[in-house]
């Protein structure tokens, strides 16, 4: 049958179809980057899991850990592969080299410009040669794009990276980060940039384990007697070969522990901790280390009265363990107020709600009307970060008061820099003490935080945590271990010193400061700072410290260290040509240099189809599905 239409019917029609292009076409761009699941597909085609196995090997000496990371490519498909992972690591870590090994066969990886080593991996790629691509989205979020993966072939990437270790209150700590959370966007798919594209990941469902095998092994060598070993978050098997010296290796259980932070502490015999002066001599510069350890911290009798901010997030990430745990440790915190302070409450998900439009005094009432408040509240929605912190900003001020506000979150945004800045700006309103509550958080985040709020990091992750970090809190706002450092290094030739001034030290850790240096190693550091017991002056005599071929690691600690401050916490693009050089100078991954390798054997026949899979991950231990919008 044959529609006729008259004209007026036909310009209606072009006009409706015009109408629903438009709103589709709108659709697309309106569609915001977010994670999903992964949908298993029926046919044996595409293998959508290639990641086979993670593994990292540890080598702890001293204060510095070096960390080798293996991760295996199988295809089991019967279709040519580009396999992209997500990852994450350490946001200290200074990543420094990375290889890929195809049978007998091994390519070391080369530093380049981020956008050059994309176009050389993009060309590999279109030519049918095996190629691997490493590239940072945050400090701590990776991907590796790993193309032209034939049916049957197994490739391994290996990736090496060196970090500090420091010690808060005698208790040195080694993170090992498994699992990038699902991240919480509202920036259009469209118009998103490369470095958010992270965000759009598959994920499994909660309590699905891990596709992938997971292991780890660490060899510690502290060089002074070791007291206690302690992993709270896998199991482990200790082998301890000298009273300086330990094998830690996971459990053989644990080969699914992947989806979790590896968290191993240890203390050394008294309570005593690595300090001193660390050279190395180079062949272009000299590099130092300097750690000193401040004085014990003394209780002060009178102590002023505060107003407490305290921002909580009830979003659908934080459903489950992550919020009953902040439920718990408000409660630890609140409790704790002294009936001279004043408090207020932010929860904040898609949108926030304050407890009272003026901060209200930390009396019986107002504790339990508050903790009432937080109990009745469960985890749903976005997580809208910087509404909520612009509100808990412009509440009224309690006069004479100075103010401290306490975020407890998981972190999982993409908003941390606008997080940071917005601190930044307001930091002469208050300092911010952040709370990272779960079993894999957005340290970057949280870390971030504080040194933009001249606060203190917090992690918990687990609920018997909450309670002695609730009293770590109070203990660093009641008394500071030391204020008003400052650091003379008299006739020492020392240069592009960073930090470049020395915050206040509110834990009991070491006071860091890397440097390079120039001409003859001679004279005193001194580091001057006020305790509780007044004027502190640490020395060193520059010529009882021997340089050591050892300490080679101070060149990549000292370079990620310096990119750290230059760019880490601060607007996207700042500092971009420093950054750039200090990473092709010293061989360093960073936003701008990314490393990339090529097989020049090829692969995959011209004409030949390639399959792009994106590695789907586990949801972290304790995250409810809610937090990829899904109820599973």
């Amino acid at each position: 049958m044959i529609l006729k239409l008259t004209f007026k019917r036909r310009v209606n029609l072009c006009l409706t179809l015009l109408f629903i292009g438009a709103n589709y076409l709108t659709a697309l761009s309106d569609k915001t980057l977010s994670p999903y699941f992964m949908v298993k597909s029926e046919t044996a085609e595409t293998d959508q899991l290639p990641l086979k196995s993670t593994s990292a090997k540890v080598n702890i000496a001293g204060v510095i850990a070096d960390v080798t990371i293996s991760q295996v490519y199988k295809n089991n498909g019967q279709s040519t592969l580009e396999a992209i992972y997500v990852f994450p690591s350490s946001s200290n870590a200074a990543v420094y080299g990375m290889k890929m090994v195809i049978g007998d066969r091994t390519i070391k990886a080369k530093i380049k410009e981020k956008g050059a080593a994309r176009k050389i991996y993009e060309k590999a790629r279109s030519e049918g040669k095996r190629t691997s691509l490493l590239e940072q989205n945050r400090p701590n979020v990776f991907t590796m794009n790993l193309a032209n993966i034939l049916p049957g072939d197994i490739v391994e990437v290996t990736l090496s990276y060196t970090e500090l270790l420091v010690p808060s209150s005698g208790i040195y700590e080694f993170v090992y980060p498994t699992v990038v959370g699902p991240r919480y966007s509202n920036t259009p798919s469209a118009t998103a940039s490369k470095d958010y594209q992270f965000v759009s990941s598959p994920y499994l469902k909660e309590q699905i384990d891990p596709s992938y095998d997971f292991g780890l092994d660490v060899n510690l060598s502290t060089g002074m007697p070791i007291q206690s070993i302690l992993c709270n978050t896998h199991k482990i098997d200790i082998d301890h070969e000298k009273l300086s010296s330990a094998r830690i290796s996971l459990n053989k259980t644990e080969t699914k522990g992947g989806n979790r932070d590896f968290i191993l502490k240890y203390s050394l015999a008294g309570g005593k901790v690595t300090s001193g002066l660390m050279l190395y001599e180079g062949l272009d510069e000299n590099f130092f280390l300097m750690m000193v350890e401040p004085p014990k911290r003394l209780e002060l009798s009178h102590i002023p009265a505060r107003e407490y901010i305290f921002i909580v997030d009830i979003s659908g990430s934080m459903g489950g363990f992550p919020l009953n745990t902040s439920k718990y440790l408000l409660r630890n915190l609140i409790v704790g107020l002294r009936p001279t302070d004043v408090f207020n409450v932010v929860l904040f998900a898609g949108s926030s709600s304050v407890l009272s439009e003026n901060s209200v005094p930390a009396n019986e009432a107002n504790i339990q009307r508050a903790i009432n408040v937080i109990d009745n509240r469960r985890g749903g929605g976005g997580t809208n970060l910087l509404p909520a912190m612009k509100r808990a900003i412009n509440l009224p001020r309690t006069v004479g008061l100075s103010r401290s506000m306490v975020i407890v979150t998981d972190g999982y945004v993409h908003v941390e820099k606008e997080a940071f800045d917005l601190v930044k700006k307001n930091l002469n309103k208050s300092n911010v003490f952040p709370f990272g509550i779960g079993s894999s958080v957005n340290r970057h985040l949280i870390e971030g935080l504080a040194y933009a709020g001249h606060g203190e990091p917090m992690i918990i992750t687990n609920r018997n945590d909450a309670k002695e970090k609730a009293e770590e809190f109070r203990k660093y706002i009641q008394s500071p271990v030391l204020t008003g450092i400052s650091v003379d290094f008299g006739v020492f030739d020392a240069y592009d010193v960073v930090p470049i001034s020395v915050p206040d030290v509110l834990a009991e850790r070491p006071v860091i400061i890397f440097g390079k240096w120039k001409g003859d190693k001679k004279g005193t550091i001194k580091l001057k700072g006020y305790s509780g017991n007044g004027l502190f002056i640490k020395s060193f005599t520059i010529e009882e410290t021997r340089s050591n071929i050892k300490n080679s690691a101070l060149r990549y600690l000292w370079a990620r260290k310096k990119i750290k401050d230059l760019n880490d916490y601060s607007n996207k693009g700042a500092n971009k040509k420093e950054v750039t050089d200090l990473g092709l100078k010293y061989n360093l991954l960073t936003a701008y240099t990314s490393f990339i390798a090529v097989d020049n054997e090829v692969a995959r026949k011209k004409g030949d189809k390639i399959n792009r899979v994106k590695q789907a991950l586990p949801l972290p231990q304790g995250v409810s599905s809610f937090a990829v919008g899904f109820n599973a």
